[in-house]
């Protein structure tokens, strides 16, 4: 999980595309949009991620930097 690729798919792409690119890595097929990342795993991973931060400023109104921060501290959270 890299930060600044997830920034980057939520500042340039909508919620739609990016679930149209998640469905397309699902079913094995090159998605439209360009997702950074190694392999598909990583390339999910910042889809899902750009995902949340988007549907966190949809649905709550947060500002882009603390849906971030909010996705961020989530992550560490669970894992800790």
């Amino acid at each position: 999980m890299k930060i600044p690729a997830i920034k980057l798919l939520a500042e340039q792409n909508t919620i739609e595309a990016l679930e149209l690119a998640e469905a397309r890595l699902y079913d094995e097929q090159h998605p439209e949009i360009d997702i950074p990342g190694e392999d598909e795993g990583e390339q999910l991973t910042h889809i899902l991620a750009a995902l949340e931060i988007l549907r966190d400023i949809r649905d709550n109104g947060s500002q882009f930097n603390v849906a971030l921060r909010n996705y961020t501290q989530r992550v560490r959270n669970s894992i800790s």
